[in-house]
């Protein structure tokens, strides 16, 4: 008897971890049918967070992939013309030509596409959004910048240090990786120019200047206000259903977390 009860309590402890992401794999859909029912649209998110641990308790840092880029031109593939896509993302940015190849196939759906930013989308999550008929941001939410990045160098940064210099003192590698940035720093404006092309030249001219070419530095956040200055078609009505459903993909399991609070409303609500 000991020996069955033994085994049923390995057995349970070795199904646990699968049913509970079972469970919330299933929370997950429920929530996002749940959105989609209340804006009659096809929702896609696309969350980079770390949900594992890698090789020896490592924590899996997750960018925009050509996985993602494939996964997402795909739901949009599946969704009819006269259907709206709400595009949920919270990423730090990844690869141009998954960063890119989403934002044209935003641009290119016939109808309404809104993105949302529960709490940040930059560098190539901001190229996606720049694609969207709409950008509904937390209020304490950022966009980034788009200017190109060399490696670890800025583009922007090589181009203005072969011009401060004169050329007996560039060497051939510098010379190159500034030809690069160059040639990266239009690729960027011709982009940023296409996906902005419903709108005045004077407005893309402004969103240029803040945004890809190097002004700021590549992590430095733009909120809700700043964008719009920009006359771009940003809002702050952040409907909190969404925040529910990103708190579904938690952080890695197993160590001490960072932040910790009673995960209870306070105020009018309840009292502290």
């Amino acid at each position: 008897m000991d020996s069955s009860f033994f085994w049923i309590f390995m057995i349970f402890t070795m199904l646990q971890p699968i049913l509970s992401r079972r469970w919330l794999e299933a929370r997950r859909l429920a929530a996002l049918r749940t959105f989609e029912r209340e804006r009659k649209s096809r929702a896609i998110l696309m969350i980079h967070r770390q949900e594992s641990m890698g090789f020896l308790g490592f924590p899996l840092v997750r960018y925009i992939s050509v996985e993602d880029s494939e996964a997402v031109l795909r739901a949009i593939r599946m969704t009819d013309d006269d259907c709206p896509i709400d595009l949920i993302l919270h990423t730090p940015g990844g690869l141009v030509l998954a960063a890119s190849q989403i934002a044209e196939a935003v641009r290119a759906h016939p109808a309404r596409v809104t993105v949302y930013v529960p709490h940040h989308a930059m560098s190539g999550g901001t190229l996606i959004a720049l694609a969207a008929d709409e950008i509904v941001m937390d209020p304490s939410a950022v966009l980034g910048q788009v200017d190109p990045q060399l490696g670890d160098m800025p583009a922007a940064s090589l181009v203005a240090l072969v011009d401060a210099k004169p050329v007996e003192h560039v060497d051939d590698a510098t010379w190159v990786k500034a030809d690069m940035a160059r040639k990266a720093l239009a690729q960027i404006e011709a982009q940023v120019r296409r996906l902005l092309d419903r709108y005045p030249p004077e407005v893309v001219g402004r969103a240029i200047e803040v945004l890809a070419v190097g002004r700021h530095t590549h992590d430095h956040p733009l909120r809700a206000e700043e964008l719009a200055a920009l006359e771009l078609p940003v809002s702050t009505d952040f409907p909190e259903l969404l925040h529910d459903l990103l708190s579904m993909y938690e952080q890695p399991k197993g160590r001490a977390p960072s932040v910790e609070y009673v995960p209870e409303p306070y105020g009018a609500r309840r009292s502290p």
